[in-house]
């Protein structure tokens, strides 16, 4: 499962990366040394066990989510540089890629069986991520053709942000720390071991960057 789930994680990774170097020469430079930096960030609190120690002020995942939130917030829905990578990169990849959400919720259900979370965070509970993932390629595919309007493509990206916001607050609740305020049959353990913290720390960043960055596009799409 480990191997299996690495292996996800570094094609993804590859996928981010190749899609980077469309970017122009310095924002180019800087995306993949931002990527490199915030993986190695990642990898190393898990692996250490930072994430999953229950000691800290401040609860595990906080760690991740702040800086996350933070780059969304101060880059990503702000920035002119954010609104240029936008516009470079086309809003059929930014939809469509959203289906890689698809394996992340097959993951999930895995490791509900084993026992490292609840099943609230699954497709089987009350996690509905999966519906984002599976409607991202026909929602691309329709916006293509003509068959879905701006302002419908912007109202999936914030559906996808609302079914996002969701898990996230799910997984955080139900982590083991300060803020485990929801009992369930088993905490939210996989959040805290190598490689499964890459699903907070990079498969959630990176759903969160294709909605922003999709809207974006739209928004200025619909302003020409």
């Amino acid at each position: 499962m480990k191997t299996m789930f690495l292996a996800f994680t570094v094609l993804t990774v590859l996928g981010i990366a190749i899609t980077m170097m469309k970017l122009e020469g310095r924002v180019r430079s800087a995306a993949l040394l931002g990527l490199s930096v915030w993986l190695i960030y990642v990898g190393s609190l898990s692996y250490f066990g930072v994430i999953a120690d229950t000691k800290h002020t401040l609860p595990g995942p906080a760690f991740i989510m702040i800086p996350v939130v933070l780059f969304a917030v101060l880059f990503l829905t702000r920035s002119k540089a954010a609104a240029r990578i936008a516009l470079i990169i086309p809003v059929s990849l930014l939809l469509g890629a959203q289906v890689f959400r698809v394996i992340v919720e097959i993951f999930l259900h895995h490791l509900a069986g084993m026992g490292l979370l609840p099943r609230m965070m699954t497709f089987e509970g009350a996690n509905f991520d999966i519906v984002t993932g599976l409607s991202a390629p026909i929602v691309a595919w329709a916006y293509v053709t003509g068959r879905l309007s701006v302002n419908g493509a912007i109202l999936w990206n914030i559906f996808g942000l609302f079914m996002l916001a969701n898990i996230v607050i799910r997984a955080i609740m139900t982590t083991p720390g300060p803020l485990h305020q929801w009992v369930t049959e088993v905490p939210n353990l996989a959040i805290g071991i190598f490689p499964y913290s890459f699903i907070p720390g990079l498969m959630v960043p990176l759903a969160l960057t294709l909605h922003i960055l999709a809207i974006r596009s739209l928004r200025a799409s619909s302003r020409v």
